[in-house]
């Protein structure tokens, strides 16, 4: 079962409560002497870090963060609409209704509530569930994106699951959006940012990924799209209709209909 450290007695009540939201266990701080990295809960929110840090030397710690870094610069200058996973989803003056179905840290939830959608997240992981709700909750509180933030429902369990088809077309979500967690070539692996290595150590491989894409094209009204390295095979072997291919990623789209409002 997943761990969280509290690091201040006095978030003891709080520590207790997510652990009871996520299936969490409650852990000493001495863990935080263990390699790894540890789900912690500081006056700053939740954050990942890492553990094994010989003193004096700095530890690294991921936390989910829309208001600065990375997400905040792409929000501002990303390219908005001109954006391939924008083109692969179908956003237009139309913003689809998204089920992001492997959520992760939220980077593309946000993105595509930045440009318009209503996307309801997935994400079965514990620890990173509890972390993107962590980060959703202070990205509530920002003035600039709290509008944004509105439009990301979050839900904590595995799209296996949770993925089930409207009984009534009006009722279907427009697109899902699949970024199962794919295997990254060895020589590459230098250049991963320290966030995504802990991530990926939590997370790990999604092995069972082909099995979500048939569910996905049962509940899409529009189309499924699916993020993959740029030379990994098509989840589940499935070709799709066409493919939007970057550097290092290529977004696979398989078309049901035309994405507009339902008629």
């Amino acid at each position: 079962m997943a761990e969280l450290i509290c690091l201040d007695n006095a978030l003891k009540d709080e520590a207790l409560a997510l652990c009871q939201r996520f299936a969490l266990t409650l852990a000493p701080k001495s863990l935080l002497q263990s390699d790894g990295f540890h789900l912690c809960l500081d006056f700053t929110g939740l954050s990942l870090q890492q553990g094994g840090v010989k003193p004096g030397k700095k530890r690294t710690q991921v936390q989910v963060d829309f208001s600065q870094g990375a997400v905040a610069h792409r929000r501002k200058f990303g390219g908005g609409q001109g954006q391939d996973i924008a083109k692969a989803i179908g956003v237009t003056v139309y913003k689809p209704s998204v089920i992001d179905a492997t959520a992760g840290l939220g980077r593309d939830s946000f993105v595509l509530a930045t440009l318009g959608c209503e996307v309801t997240a997935f994400e079965r992981q514990p620890v990173i569930a509890a972390l993107l709700a962590d980060g959703l909750n202070r990205g509530a509180n920002d003035s600039e994106i709290s509008d944004i933030i509105e439009r990301i429902s979050l839900h904590h369990g595995t799209s296996h699951e949770l993925l089930k088809p409207a009984s009534d077309i009006s009722d279907m979500v427009d697109v899902v959006y699949l970024d199962p967690m794919f295997e990254h070539d060895e020589k590459n692996k230098a250049q991963v940012k320290k966030d995504m290595q802990a991530f990926r150590q939590v997370v790990g491989q999604d092995t069972d990924a082909d099995d979500l894409l048939s569910r996905a094209t049962a509940c899409a009204r529009c189309r499924v799209v699916v993020k993959r390295a740029r030379k990994a095979r098509p989840l589940a072997d499935v070709e799709p209709t066409y493919a939007l291919v970057g550097k290092a990623n290529r977004f696979d789209v398989y078309v049901k209909a035309k994405v507009a409002p339902l008629e």
